[in-house]
């Protein structure tokens, strides 16, 4: 659309209409991810971790039926976050916790119903300690993932329902090592949000080994072997004794408490070691 010219700041105010411009909408798209316990038969070894993703399924057109993130449209009188603040509450039950942005999703055909971006947040949640219960149309799926040159196939499980979808993993710049993910085969994720996920699941990858954000995923108080095994699942290998050791040992701070019962042997418990502002 061509822009009419104006001479002056009062000449524009003066004959400014908002139907000369095109407009565009913007949702909020939350990738909400946790890593909690699965109950092993063994009671002499520790539980077992599963990562997770929090989606909903859609009550109405388009992609009715289909998983989601929870998402909605951002209000023209509210800002970002509290749309993420509403959307985390209505869709979700949940409040006060941890989110980042992510991406900004701004594809011309991502949305059949008009040009719609999506400002893509992720969040980090301890799963274990959730009171509220979640709406009925939302449920947690395990995530499995099979990288295979640059596609990347990715498995979700609930307790009833099995997703799978592949996407393309591109290098957009070296330098940065950004990369994007066009979706290959894809039934059952509505809009291009399994786009977003293989993108936050990289992300979160990456951002466990230089920063403290995985903390969010954790109690308050843990042993290191639990904390190895959250840094394992998301990274989808394991961790030589050593190599993880480096990479928490200015992250967590030794309590005077212990960790018994339950045919182990007794385990210091950690907690995160906040910086200093």
């Amino acid at each position: 659309m061509k822009e009419k010219k104006y001479k002056s700041e009062e000449e524009f105010l003066k004959h400014y209409n908002p139907d000369d411009f095109e407009r565009l909408s913007a949702t909020v798209d939350i990738l909400i991810t946790s890593v909690s316990d699965t109950p092993t038969q063994n009671y002499r070894k520790l539980n077992k971790k599963s990562f997770s993703v929090l989606l909903v399924k859609r009550n109405t057109f388009p992609f009715k039926d289909k998983w989601c993130l929870p998402g909605g449209f951002i209000d023209v009188k509210e800002t970002i976050d509290h749309a993420v603040e509403r959307v985390l509450s209505n869709e979700t039950n949940l409040h006060n916790i941890y989110t980042e942005q992510l991406y900004t999703m701004g594809e011309v055909d991502r949305d059949p119903r008009m040009r719609v971006l999506s400002i893509a947040y992720m969040s980090l949640i301890d799963k274990n300690e959730l009171t509220d219960k979640l709406p009925f149309n939302a449920a947690w799926f395990d995530i499995s993932i099979n990288e295979r040159d640059q596609f990347v196939d990715i498995k979700l499980k609930s307790e009833k329902e099995e997703i799978n979808f592949t996407v393309e993993k591109l290098l957009v710049q070296q330098t940065t090592a950004k990369y994007k993910y066009n979706i290959v085969e894809n039934k059952d994720i509505a809009f291009d949000h399994a786009s977003i996920i293989a993108l936050g699941i990289e992300r979160l990858k990456n951002k466990i080994e230089y920063t403290d954000i995985v903390f969010n995923m954790m109690p308050k108080l843990f042993t290191l072997g639990e904390l190895q095994q959250v840094y394992e699942v998301i990274l989808g290998r394991t961790l030589l004794d050593a190599a993880f050791r480096r990479i928490i040992k200015n992250k967590v701070m030794k309590t005077n408490k212990m960790r018994t019962g339950g045919g182990h042997r007794p385990s210091v418990l950690f907690k995160y070691k906040e910086p200093r502002l």
